[in-house]
C-alpha cells in the first residue's frame, strides 16, 4: 500500500476517525485476516458467514495494524463508514450482511484502491492490465505477471482472487515501487467488470474467450460476451490496447466496442500475434514459434495442455504491447511454471502413475482442454491408460444436463479409457447416465475418499489420472490423496 495518513483515508472514504491521531501513517497493505496483520497495515472489518471482522478489529490493532476500516466503532483506532441502506447495496459479495456494513466497507475499500491507482499513475510509471474470459483467466494472469516481472515490480492476485473483494484488495498490495498491476476480472452479471474497471482503470485489456462458465447466471453466451466486453469498453482511446482472441467469434466481434487500439491473437489463422510450428512433448507441453509485429522467437512452455498456446499468445501480446522485446517475452514464457494451485499441476508418483491436478474449477471449455491434455499425455506412455476423475460443472443452469451429456461424448471421442464420476450432484448424475449410454468404462463413487480408494485399486504404472470439477466439489482432496498415497518422485513433473 502506498503511505496515506488516517486523515486522508477518512477523506477518501467519507468516514469518521475514532481513537486515532489523524496524522497516523498507514504504510502496510490492507488485510481482512487478523492473523496476517503486519506493522502499519489497515484491517478490513468485513462480515463473513460465521464471523464478523468487527469482532477482530481491536485485536488486529493490538497486533500492529495502524487502524481498522469498519462500519461501526470497534474500541480501537478506526475509520468508520456509514452502513449502506438496501437501496445502495448493489454487491452480492456478502451473503450475511443484513445491515449493509459489509457493503459499506467494501465501497470504502474500492475508493482507497482507486486513490492508490490514481496516485501511482500520476507518477507516469504505472500500468494496469485487465484480463477476463470464461476460461483461462488465472493461467493468463500468471503468465502476464511472469512476463512483466522481467521489466519491473508486478502485483497480481494470488489464485482467482478476482471479484469485488479480491480486486481492490489486490490493488492495495501495490507500493510506490510497483510498475504493473495485473488484474484478473470476473463477472457474475452484466456491469460487474465495468465496476471493477472503475476501481482500477486498465490501459491494456485482454479478452480470452466467451464460453459457458456461469451460463446459469447469465442465461446466454451473448450476455456473457456483453459482460466480458465491458473490459475493453473501459480502455482509454489514446494509450489503450485491446487484446482479443481472433479464434473466438464472440470475442473478435467486440472490436467495435472499444476506442482503444485493437490487436488480435490466433492459433488458427492470420493475426497480430500467432503461433506456428506447434509441437508437444510427452507431457503435453507445447513448443512453437511466436510471431509478433516486432519479430519472432521460439517458445518452449513448461505448463501443460494445448490450451496454453493461446494463453501464451495473449500474455505475449500484453508484454509486447507494454514495450518489451519479443525475445524477452519469449524467454519469460519459456521459464514460466504454474503459479496457482490445482491448475494443470502435473506430477509423477514413484510408482509410475501421473496425476494431473486441475481440480480448482471446471466449465465445459476447461474440461475439454484438460481431457485433451490427459489423452495426449497418456498416449506417450506405453501401456498407460487415461483415467478421468470428474465431478460436476456447476452454475450451468438449464444447460446442466445438456453440457454434461456433451462431455460424455467428448470423453468417448478423445478415447478416454476410464471415467470415475464423483458425487451425487445433478451434473455428476447427468454425466454418469450419459456415459452409460456411450459405453465408456465408467464408475461412480460417493465422495473424494471413495475416489482415492478406488483409484488405489485400478491405477497402475504408466496410467495418467486427471482430477477436475467445479470448486464446490473440492476434488483437490482426490489429487492430494493420490499424491500422498505413495511417496512421489519430488523431481518429476517439474
Amino acid at each position: 500500500m502506498i503511505p496515506m495518513t488516517a486523515r486522508h483515508i477518512a477523506y477518501i472514504t467519507g468516514g469518521t476517525l475514532h481513537d486515532i491521531d489523524p496524522d497516523t501513517q498507514v504504510i502496510g497493505p490492507a488485510e481482512f485476516d487478523s492473523r496476517r496483520i503486519t506493522e502499519g497495515s489497515i484491517f478490513l472489518a468485513l462480515p463473513g458467514a460465521r464471523v464478523d471482522g468487527h469482532d477482530f478489529a481491536a485485536g488486529a490493532v493490538e497486533s500492529g495494524a495502524a487502524m481498522a476500516l469498519a462500519a461501526r466503532p470497534v474500541g480501537a483506532a478506526a475509520c468508520v463508514v456509514e452502513p449502506l441502506g438496501p437501496q445502495e447495496t448493489n454487491s452480492d459479495a456478502f451473503a450475511h450482511d443484513p445491515d449493509g456494513s459489509g457493503a459499506a466497507v467494501l465501497k470504502a475499500l474500492g475508493a482507497l484502491a482507486r486513490e492508490t491507482v490514481d496516485k501511482l499513475r500520476a507518477g507516469c510509471n504505472f500500468d494496469v492490465i485487465g484480463v477476463t474470459g470464461s476460461a483461462g483467466k488465472t493461467s493468463v494472469k500468471d503468465m502476464i505477471a511472469t512476463v512483466l516481472r522481467t521489466e519491473g515490480e508486478t502485483v497480481a492476485p494470488k489464485g482467482s482472487f478476482n471479484n469485488e473483494i479480491g480486486h481492490p484488495y489486490t490493488v492495495l498490495q501495490c507500493t510506490d515501487d510497483t510498475r504493473y498491476l495485473v488484474a484478473e476480472m470476473s463477472a457474475r452479471g452484466v456491469g460487474h467488470i465495468a465496476h471493477l474497471a472503475q476501481i482500477a482503470p486498465p490501459t491494456i485489456g485482454a479478452v480470452l474467450n466467451v464460453g459457458t462458465a456461469h451460463l446459469g447466471e447469465f442465461g446466454s453466451r451473448e450476455t456473457i460476451a456483453q459482460a466480458k466486453g465491458e473490459l475493453i469498453e473501459s480502455l482509454p482511446a489514446d494509450a489503450g490496447v485491446a487484446v482479443l482472441n481472433a479464434d473466438d467469434p464472440l470475442v473478435a466481434q467486440m472490436a467495435p466496442r472499444t476506442q482503444a487500439r485493437v490487436v488480435f491473437f490466433s492459433v488458427e489463422g492470420p493475426a497480430d500475434y500467432r503461433a506456428t510450428d506447434i509441437n508437444f512433448d510427452g507431457r503435453a507441453r507445447a513448443s512453437f514459434t511466436l510471431h509478433a509485429p516486432t519479430g519472432s522467437s521460439p517458445v518452449q512452455l513448461q505448463v501443460f495442455g494445448a490450451h496454453q498456446v493461446p494463453n501464451a499468445l495473449a500474455a505475449a501480446a500484453v508484454g509486447i504491447e507494454s514495450g518489451l522485446p519479443v525475445e524477452q517475452v519469449a524467454n519469460a514464457l519459456s521459464s514460466h511454471v504454474a503459479a496457482s494451485v490445482h491448475r494443470m499441476d502435473v506430477r509423477d508418483r514413484a510408482d509410475g502413475v501421473t496425476v494431473i491436478d486441475d481440480s480448482y474449477n471446471a466449465n465445459p471449455d476447461s474440461v475439454r482442454a484438460a481431457v485433451d491434455a490427459l489423452v495426449r499425455t497418456a498416449q506417450t506412455r506405453e501401456g498407460g491408460r487415461s483415467i478421468a476423475v470428474l465431478g460436476q460443472m456447476a452454475e450451468l443452469g438449464d444447460e446442466t444436463e445438456k453440457e454434461h451429456r456433451a462431455l460424455a461424448e467428448v470423453l468417448v471421442d478423445r478415447g478416454v479409457d476410464m471415467l470415475l464420476t464423483v458425487g451425487d450432484s445433478d451434473g455428476a448424475r447427468a454425466l454418469h447416465l450419459a456415459a452409460l449410454d456411450t459405453g465408456i468404462n465408467n464408475e461412480v463413487v460417493s465422495d473424494c475418499d471413495g475416489a482415492v480408494s478406488r483409484l488405489a485399486e485400478v491405477a497402475g504404472p504408466g496410467d495418467v489420472v486427471l482430477v477436475k470439477a467445479s470448486y464446490s466439489d473440492g476434488l483437490w482432496r482426490v489429487a492430494d490423496g493420490l499424491l500422498n498415497e505413495i511417496s512421489q518422485d519430488e523431481g518429476a513433473g517439474k
